[in-house]
Order: C-alpha cells, then structure tokens, then sequence
C-alpha cells in the first residue's frame, strides 16, 4: 500500500475451528508472543516461517514506517524460525519500498534479499506492489531468482500456491511506475492457471497473497470474487493468507480461512516487530504462533 499507516491497536486473538459443519470463532484474550525466544512445542508435520510487508530501504522513517528498522527484525524472525525447525519461509510483499533512482532500489533489493537469504529453508516471494516501483518484474525475479511470479509447490503433503496481483484492471503487469496501487487484479491467464492447477493435485490447498482476497476496498484485488470462486470450487483450499493492509484481520468466507498479517514496517523497536510461524499438524488442522504483534489463530 501506498499512504502512510496509523498505529494499529492489538486484536483479540481468535480461535477458529469447525463443529456441526460450521465455522465457530472465539475471541479470547490478546494472544502475542511478546518474547522473540519463546519455545517451540513438540514438532507438528511441518512449520513455515511467515513474514510481511518489509518495504526495506535506507532512507528516513515515515509516520508508522521505519524502513531501515526491517533488517533487524528479519534477524529476529529468522532466528525465531531456527529454533522451530522451519523448513520453508515465505514473505508476502513489498519486501522493498520505493527509491528515487532505479539503481537504489536494486540495491535495496540486493541488501534485503541478502538477508533473506540467509533465512532457514526454501524461499519464497509474494510479488507486492512496491517491489515493481520502479523494477520490472522480471528485473526483481532476476534478483531473487525465481522464474514466475506465480507458481505452486507442495510441501509437507500440502498444495501452496504463490499469487501475482500486481496487474492493472487492462491486465498489464505493473512496473515503473505504470499504475494505481489501488488497482491490483488477477488476470484471465493467471486465474485459468489457478483453476487447472488447483485440479491437478489432490492435496489440501494454501494460498499465498500480498493483496487481499476477502475485502472489497482499496487493498483488496479487485476481482477477489472470481478467486475466491475458483478456491471454493476447488474444495482443496483450506487457508489463504495476505498482507498489504499492515494489520492483524480474519475472516472465514464459504469455509475458507482469510488470514491478514501484520506489517514488519510499522514501527521503530524490536517490541514493534511481527511475524508469525505457521504450523501444519498431521490431522490437517493449522497453527498460527505470532510474535510480537502478530496475533495467533487456530484453524482446526
């Protein structure tokens, strides 16, 4: 997103699980893991590590965002995902934030993505709208070696599936400054994709998202609906979670688990930090441990 955030306050954590076919939610207390070396219970099926809305760059906070704050709190995360035993780390956009020149912003990339790299496991990138400020897609793809910039993989006897919203409404991929962040779309050819890759496996499905799936506002893709459609239609996705708008929200949409994570930007100090671990359990159910000011949530 684009416009400077306000202080977001701390949400009750929520507890979802099903009973009698339908989603229940219970609000408990605020459930944050306030300490970065809290321990790890026994190990579930898998773990991955879940972080968001870097924008990294050396330049001067602005309101809430305190861009060069970003790789500190990476370094906390990653070693947060370390002890969980995580084996795949995905970031869900706007790993970068804007630069006057071209060749700082590759920069900021080059210096972020060094950082990243360093974290446990496979790797992986949600294409965000900042990250193509002024880069092409194929010119962060390059960066970060990864040919697409939506792809799936399966992990851990699940289906994960990387999105790209960073089209405009025309289905023109977004780079150099040739759109509105408030037009973000999943065009005809990606969500065709979607449709026969989802098809295809016979695994219970996740998806990765920077803009979100389950608004209908400016940080919402625009045509959320047709994707949601797809998911539902599928009867494998289970969970989809998202970033863009920095704050902690769920929803559950036709038996679908919407998770919104907090922004990593936000804020100046370590007790400002956020992001999370998410856990796959043998039984299918899901854990979202939260630090910080990620708020947890299970999905049983």
């Amino acid at each position: 997103m684009d416009r400077p955030a306000s202080n977001q306050s701390q949400h009750p954590t929520r507890r979802a699980f099903i009973r009698d076919g339908s989603l229940t939610l219970l609000a408990g207390t605020t459930a944050l893991a306030d300490q970065p070396s809290q321990p790890f219970a026994a190990k579930p099926a898998a773990r991955i590590g879940l972080v968001t809305d870097l924008h990294h760059a050396d330049k001067p906070a602005r309101g809430t965002r305190h861009y060069r704050a970003t790789l500190g709190k990476l370094e906390e995360a990653g070693g947060a995902f370390i002890r969980a035993a995580a084996e795949c780390v995905i970031e869900l956009g706007d790993f970068i934030d804007s630069a006057p020149t071209l060749a700082e912003e590759k920069k900021h990339l080059r210096t972020v993505q060094t950082h990243f790299a360093r974290l446990p496991g496979d790797k992986h990138h949600v294409l965000g709208n900042h990250c193509v400020h002024l880069l092409t897609k194929e010119e962060f793809l390059g960066e970060i070696e990864k040919p697409r910039s939506y792809y799936s993989f399966d992990y851990a006897d699940w289906h994960l599936v990387i999105l790209d919203a960073c089209f405009r409404s025309d289905g023109v991929a977004y780079q150099r400054k040739n759109f509105e962040w408030t037009d973000p779309n999943i065009p005809t050819q990606e969500l065709e994709w979607l449709q026969a890759d989802l098809a295809a496996s016979t695994k219970p499905a996740m998806v990765f998202a920077h803009q979100r799936l389950d608004a209908a506002n400016h940080y919402a893709v625009k045509n959320a609906p047709a994707v949601r459609t797809i998911l539902e239609q599928s009867g494998r996705v289970r969970a989809v979670f998202q970033g863009h708008s920095h704050k902690n929200d769920y929803r559950e949409i036709n038996g679908i688990h919407y998770t919104t994570l907090v922004a990593m930007v936000e804020g100046s100090s370590e007790a400002d930090n956020g992001y999370s671990v998410l856990e796959i359990h043998q039984d299918q159910s899901l854990k979202l441990s939260g630090f910080r000011k990620q708020a947890n949530r299970d999905f049983a």
